[in-house]
């Protein structure tokens, strides 16, 4: 006769119980509110800030001018909230594959949204309304800081969903082992136009940003809704 061993993150989940599960759920939350939340300010703006035109100008932009404090609380609170979020991920994917990893980058990603929020990058290309069209003649340092913060929110959720496509894969998810890979490559892709100078780049960018934040939350509100079963 054998005595099975528990492992040891499933003995602490027993031993909290009542503890661990609302706390969990409350973490997964933050996770799963984020992406919608920026997503819908974000494009409510872009919608309705005079002069600004989503073919021409990344949603960044818009935490210039005097309304420009509303994305960059947006930028701010979103951020919180992934960072917040992340370790909901951490406790429900503990050893799994890519359930170190995966977790590790949304928090990244997270971190990179509030530095992102913290730096407001130049108005540019005639944004906001009076400002010269084309890039300014020089930089601010705060723009660099700007660009820095999105190259590491972006790479970081590009890895960030191809890592949780290799968790679906290896645990038979199919779908979402596809639709994890597809939401990463949207932010590739849209990144890659928008560096290049495209026509359209920014809003290639947006699409594939909020692809890519949109399936992180579908994620983490997979786990929150199961996790309270």
């Amino acid at each position: 006769m054998t005595t099975a061993r528990i492992p040891a993150a499933a003995a602490t989940a027993a031993t909290t119980g009542t503890v661990a599960i609302p706390a969990t759920r409350s973490l997964l939350t933050a996770a799963t509110v984020a992406a919608p939340l920026w997503a819908t300010v974000a494009l409510a703006q872009a919608a309705t800030r005079e002069g600004f035109d989503l073919t021409r100008h990344p949603l960044s932009a818009l935490s210039d001018g005097p309304l420009g404090w509303i994305q960059i609380g947006n930028f701010l609170i979103a951020g919180l909230l992934t960072t917040v979020g992340a370790s909901g991920l951490h406790r429900v994917m503990r050893g799994t594959p890519g359930g170190t990893w995966a977790p590790r980058l949304v928090r990244i990603s997270g971190l990179g949204m509030i530095a992102a929020g913290a730096f407001v990058m130049d108005p540019a290309d005639g944004f906001p309304l009076g400002t010269p069209d084309g890039m300014p003649a020089a930089l601010s340092w705060h723009s660099y800081a700007h660009f820095a913060a999105g190259s590491i929110t972006f790479t970081s959720l590009i890895a960030a969903c191809h890592v949780l496509g290799r968790h679906f894969a290896r645990a038979g998810e199919r779908g979402r082992a596809t639709a994890s890979r597809v939401a990463g490559s949207a932010l590739l892709l849209g990144n890659g136009w928008a560096m290049s100078g495209g026509r359209g780049g920014s809003l290639a960018l947006a699409v594939g940003a909020i692809t890519a934040m949109l399936w992180v939350a579908a994620v983490a509100d997979r786990y929150r809704r199961s996790s309270g079963r």
